[in-house]
């Protein structure tokens, strides 16, 4: 299959390692263990899939991990009614790694616990689980059988997909961040320029990002249709998984030589602040070209962008003001650690005094269902990762996209603007 000098991609390593062989290549299919499996409201639906099976018992309930993060405190009777038999499936079960509610949304909460860690494969019945590429771990989302499938047999057979590569230089810009570089990306290749691919983003302007910046770019590779996405674990990541990490890891790394489909270099000294118009996340402008837009709803929060600097880059913009008549500027941290932070650091407390309206750590109104609806005909500009018609639970209520920066100005503004230029 393959000669010595054979050069092997994050995805082909990971996936053999996961399938317990020796290599694959792309386009092959494996039987793959997830060190974890994840879950979070819908676990109850993935539950009556898995009972269809005629199976009691999950094979290997240690590697689930499961998160109540979607619509928290229950907003009606089916919500709570849902997540009681989640409580009571994790009980029964014995699964040991559950999040209630108020702790936060899963992808965040479970890199603060060390739940998922460098070189492992965790499949999640979330479209977002690419986020965990930040610590070098290759997280893909299935559907809800897929995962039933997994807590019966502990597998799932997967296609090992090709790689692109994308290699940033450069310095950031003020004002420019990760988010704006996933914006120019998805503008430039279309949301479907990453179809089934794991894309592996590397370069000086990628170790230059903090952290939470970083876990950015896989989270949004949802959006570029990826399988999955990469950044090389450095020594950051390792610091930050002292004391958090629930078992020993081996990090793994392309090789030098490895075959990518495709290659990109972006120089981000080059980048500017954009925003992703409705109703698609690869409808991309520069913000000076939609400033002005009024709006109605300005959220903060998501997987995405509801991270500690997310909200320090609000408070900083908002401080010494107010929102404006007619606007509403929602905050919702991903994470309880999230809102204690901001909490200790007076973030919250400026962004209150501002006008800004506080929810529980959770997805908030994201998949449109809970806390942030807007009514007909209301925009709204978010920090998240969606702008799809109807995807804040009302069809006819338009979502711009941008940095958190962006969205905190144009709260105060009352329209979309530049924060320099408040």
């Amino acid at each position: 299959m393959s000669s010595l000098a054979q050069g092997y991609t994050f995805a082909e390593k990971a996936l053999a390692r996961a399938a317990g062989v020796s290599s694959v290549i792309a386009g092959q299919i494996v039987d793959a263990q997830p060190d974890v499996a994840m879950s979070h409201d819908n676990t109850a639906d993935i539950y009556r899939t898995f009972k269809k099976l005629g199976i009691t018992k999950v094979k290997y309930p240690a590697r689930l991990a499961i998160t109540l993060d979607h619509a928290v405190p229950a907003p009606t009777t089916q919500h709570a009614q849902n997540h009681l038999e989640v409580r009571q499936f994790v009980k029964d079960q014995g699964v040991t790694t559950f999040f209630d509610v108020g702790r936060g949304i899963c992808h965040q909460v479970h890199s603060e616990e060390g739940v998922v860690l460098p070189g492992e494969l965790v499949l999640g019945s979330d479209s977002h689980t690419p986020h965990f590429g930040w610590l070098g771990a290759f997280g893909a989302g299935v559907g809800r059988s897929e995962m039933a499938a997994i807590w019966a047999t502990g597998e799932l057979w997967l296609r090992v997909p090709e790689s692109m590569k994308v290699i940033l230089t450069g310095n950031w810009p003020i004002g420019v961040t990760a988010k704006d570089f996933c914006l120019r990306l998805l503008g430039d290749l279309g949301a479907d320029g990453g179809i089934y691919m794991s894309i592996e983003f590397s370069g000086p302007a990628i170790t230059s990002l903090s952290l939470s910046s970083r876990a950015v770019i896989p989270n949004m590779m949802a959006e570029f249709g990826a399988k999955t996405a990469y950044i090389p674990p450095d020594e950051a990541v390792f610091t930050y998984l002292e004391g958090r990490a629930r078992r020993p890891y081996t990090p793994i790394y392309p090789d030098a030589n490895a075959q990518y489909a495709a290659e990109y270099h972006y120089d981000v000294s080059q980048l500017e602040p954009l925003v992703a118009c409705p109703e698609s996340p690869d409808n991309v402008k520069p913000l000076s070209a939609v400033a002005g837009t009024a709006i109605q709803q300005a959220f903060i929060g998501t997987c995405t962008n509801g991270k500690l600097e997310d909200i320090a880059a609000a408070a900083e913009v908002v401080k010494g003001k107010h929102v404006a008549p007619g606007t509403r500027l929602l905050v919702i941290p991903a994470s309880s650690i999230v809102m204690q932070e901001a909490m200790q650091l007076g973030y919250l407390q400026t962004l209150i005094e501002a006008g800004a309206i506080l929810g529980t750590p959770g997805c908030g109104p994201c998949m449109g269902n809970h806390m942030g609806v807007p009514a007909p005909k209301e925009v709204t500009i978010s920090s998240g990762n969606r702008n799809f018609r109807g995807r804040m639970g009302t069809s006819d209520a338009p979502i711009y996209l941008a940095n958190p920066a962006v969205v905190a100005a144009s709260a105060i503004a009352g329209v979309i603007i530049n924060p320099s230029d408040l």
